[in-house]
């Protein structure tokens, strides 16, 4: 009998920092204290940089006491010489970030780890500045204690069938995990979006499928909306919306995960999707999971295939195997400002990217961030859908350009560099209005029959062609805004 290979194990660990912060306009300094637990899915290897998820607690005295702080840690003592603290948290009812990184030094590197100069910004504005110390004398022994290598959960492969109940109770993530089960939990001010693009591949007709989930900011219930698109190669986009209507959890017995049936207006579906491609996390693993940004996107299936009937006013429209993919998005609500794409390369090769601007104050003054990943070949490149889009740890970073009729993305990574454009004839894109938890507007222009020109460039002594696909009425793509 042979054994499953083993998963690499993570890292957890839990520190304390004390300190002090001199906010802006105040002659004295504040005692400012952090208790943080910190879990990255990978390994911590000194040598490269490892991505970590931080929750826990920050203390500032007379303005803020937030036991749900959330952020990030950049641990890179060898490749980058520092490790970096995010944290996001709230003062006095409005959200700070604090922001610093310990420089390790060679000469001084137990000063150096120990030592943690930090400022607070406030609305993008620096609130404060301030410095930190881990207490050896007191601190070490439970860092040291606090140590765990779990093994991080694969939600692309279930728990064995007829395994029954674990004696601990369900695995730390499997249902957050879980692509076709809701993520919502009562709390207020939250998005959760299924959707669905294809292609038929007779007639060249292109599919959206779109079933939203919204819980307002102010507490009111929940309802949930959706609607379904046919962009035809000749003629005007046709569209029909359903809802909102209250939400109701999935009823048990019900249509499977693959299974898409519904209604919205004159348009009824039925559709079976046959999944035919590993998961695949637009952002990290992690932001999907712990919910640590302000959105998550993923894949549940890089590719599928779809079989079934849909009827709409001007007759019926059969699929059988039309390329397309199913997506998941959970967050707070829509960005400032947004490019997507899903671009099926053939094969099982895929491309999918989000280009985004945060809607949160501070943070929509930055250009978009972009996540791409290309799987090719069964491997998923960039490795890290953070670096990139970040520029950290040497990687060059993504670029984009957001407009109407085209845009681009472009950037490096490692040895490769690739260029992105898409096109969204006005004929081939519809504008629907979507509303956010909190009741802001946003304005979708989606094109599920785009035209994408992708070039991928590998460094050979200088940069020559490595791939170039050119998809003509075939690539998913949106902007969005405000």
């Amino acid at each position: 009998m042979t054994q499953s290979p083993k998963r690499a194990r993570g890292t957890a660990f839990s520190e304390t920092m004390l300190g002090t912060v001199r906010l802006a306009g105040e002659p004295d300094v504040r005692p400012v204290r952090l208790d943080l637990a910190a879990r990255a899915d990978t390994p911590l290897l000194p040598h490269r940089t490892t991505l970590a998820t931080v929750n826990g607690r920050v203390r500032i005295r007379g303005l803020a006491d937030d036991p749900a702080a959330v952020g990030e840690l950049e641990i890179s003592p060898l490749a980058g010489r520092r490790i970096r603290y995010r944290l996001e948290f709230t003062a006095a009812g409005r959200r700070h970030t604090l922001d610093g990184w310990k420089s390790i030094s060679p000469w001084r590197p137990l000063a150096s780890m120990t030592i943690l100069p930090y400022s607070i910004f406030e609305d993008g504005r620096e609130a404060g500045r301030g410095m930190l110390r881990f207490p050896l004398a007191t601190g070490l022994l439970p860092f040291l204690a606090s140590w765990r290598f779990p093994r991080p959960d694969r939600p692309d492969r279930p728990d064995r069938p007829g395994s029954g109940p674990s004696r601990r109770g369900p695995r730390r993530g499997s249902r957050l995990d879980e692509p076709h089960t809701p993520r919502w939990d009562g709390t207020p001010a939250r998005t959760e979006v299924w959707y669905t693009t294809l292609t038929d591949p007779v007639g060249g007709t292109g599919v959206w499928l779109h079933h939203e989930l919204t819980a307002p900011a102010d507490g009111s219930p929940a309802h949930t909306h959706g609607w379904i698109a046919l962009y035809p190669p000749e003629g005007p986009v046709e569209h029909a919306r359903y809802g909102p209507q209250p939400w109701q959890p999935p009823a048990p017995g019900g249509p499977g995960p693959h299974r898409l049936r519904g209604a919205a207006g004159p348009y009824t579906w039925d559709l079976t999707e046959h999944p035919t491609g590993r998961p695949l996390y637009t952002m990290p693993r992690w932001a999907w999971r712990y919910g640590v940004l302000p959105a998550a996107h993923l894949l549940p299936s890089a590719t599928s295939r779809y079989t079934g009937t849909i009827i709409h006013p001007g007759g019926r429209l059969r699929l059988d195997g039309a390329p397309g993919a199913g997506a998941r998005i959970h967050g707070h609500g829509h960005a400032r400002r947004w490019a997507w794409l899903h671009a099926d390369l053939g094969h099982g090769d895929v491309l999918e990217l989000v280009a985004a601007v945060a809607g949160r104050r501070g943070l929509d003054r930055l250009p978009p961030l972009v996540f791409l990943r290309l799987r090719r070949g069964g491997r998923t490149w960039p490795r890290s859908a953070l670096r990139p889009a970040l520029g950290l740890a040497g990687a060059g970073r993504f670029r984009a350009r957001i407009g109407l009729p085209t845009w681009t993305v472009t950037g490096r990574t490692g040895l490769r560099r690739i260029r992105v454009t898409v096109h969204q004839p006005a004929g081939r894109t519809l504008a629907l209005d979507y509303t956010d938890p909190d009741g802001s507007r946003a304005v979708c222009r989606n094109s599920e029959a785009a035209d994408a020109e992708i070039t991928l460039e590998r460094w050979w002594g200088r940069w020559r062609p490595e791939a170039r696909w050119d998809l003509a009425g075939t690539a998913h793509a949106e902007v969005g805004g405000r």
